[in-house]
């Protein structure tokens, strides 16, 4: 495993993220392919046992429950000082007003839930998992700053959203002198480049790590485009993803398939090794149901594809609908 700095930070995490939405109980949520606590837990030993140092997920992941299993294997596993945890907030957790978004109230309480769920005492990364237009940002962002401030987080970090918003939330924080968001997660893989437009660059100009979510496309990448899983089958939000240019999309999956057989290699691999390239992206967030996920990631880390390659894979890409927000 190689391991790099998260943006301009001087932490270190691997290049591999394990993402935890796949973990949590199945029957709470809307997460009904999710693995149970025993199923989870052989995936968490084995990210560590890979050198995976990075563990990925949130409040609303199966109603708050993947931050219990992964909080619990990890304790067991492994020593807190050697993991890099990150959560994210602004879910609806609860019925009612102030139940979600990223209000102070909403995030001050939520810090505390998912630290209890996850049994420590401060996550390393902290996250707003989308942009919240109900409430300013400047409340968002001190709210942020005074959970750093007290121990609770290491670092702040950012997901999908707009390049001019996430710009707007750097310059209120450096406006005021309040903690900086240092990372941005967002939606990036050979089916979806939209992000290479505005976002990408603003990160690398920036200094932000970029950690991004589904780099496989929901396992598109990594299978015949007929074939299904139990997860394809009752994702609703993988359907909104990809459901409006589904034949453009077939025609890159072709070639992450013709390339891989080239070169004797899973077809998770290639695309992996594309998103890794990818200026600046840090490490991708992976989610794993079979062990051979995990291998596969691991070893997408030593495959370095050619300036041919990677000219090949993008070529059939058109334009898409900005999704993922």
């Amino acid at each position: 495993m190689e391991y790099v700095k998260l943006g301009t930070t001087g932490l270190d995490v691997s290049r591999i993220c394990l993402g935890c939405m796949s973990y949590g109980v199945p029957e709470r949520g809307t997460h009904p392919w999710s693995l149970n606590e025993q199923e989870s837990r052989p995936f968490i030993r084995k990210a560590l046992e890979l050198g995976i140092n990075f563990f990925d997920t949130a409040n609303i992941y199966s109603d708050g429950t993947s931050e219990e299993i992964v909080g619990r294997a990890l304790k067991e596993f492994t020593s807190r000082d050697e993991v890099v945890i990150a959560t994210k907030v602004h879910g609806k957790m609860r019925k009612g007003p102030n139940g979600g978004g990223l209000s102070r109230k909403a995030i001050m309480s939520e810090i505390d839930h998912s630290l209890k769920r996850l049994g420590t005492d401060y996550v390393d990364l902290y996250q707003i998992h989308r942009w919240d237009p109900s409430t300013p940002v400047e409340e968002t962002m001190k709210a942020l700053h005074d959970v750093v401030k007290a121990g609770k987080a290491r670092y702040i970090g950012a997901s999908s959203m707009s390049a001019w918003q996430f710009l707007k939330a750097l310059h209120v924080a450096e406006r005021h002198g309040w903690t900086r968001f240092v990372s941005m997660q967002n939606y990036v893989n050979l089916l979806y480049r939209e992000e290479e437009r505005e976002m990408l660059p603003l990160c690398e100009a920036e200094g932000i790590g970029v950690i991004p979510w589904s780099p496989l496309a929901r396992g598109r990448l990594t299978r015949d485009w007929q074939d299904t899983s139990a997860r394809s089958e009752s994702d609703q939000f993988a359907k909104l993803l990809y459901s409006q240019t589904e034949e453009a999309d077939r025609l890159v999956a072709l070639r992450v398939k013709e390339i891989a057989e080239e070169q004797g290699l899973p077809r998770a691999q290639v695309a992996l090794a594309w998103v890794m390239q990818k200026k600046p992206v840090t490490a991708p967030i992976v989610g794993a149901t079979s062990m051979s996920h995990l291998e596969d990631a691991a070893a997408a880390v030593s495959v370095t594809l050619s300036p041919e390659d990677v000219l090949r894979l993008e070529e059939p890409y058109i334009p898409h609908p900005v999704m993922g927000f």
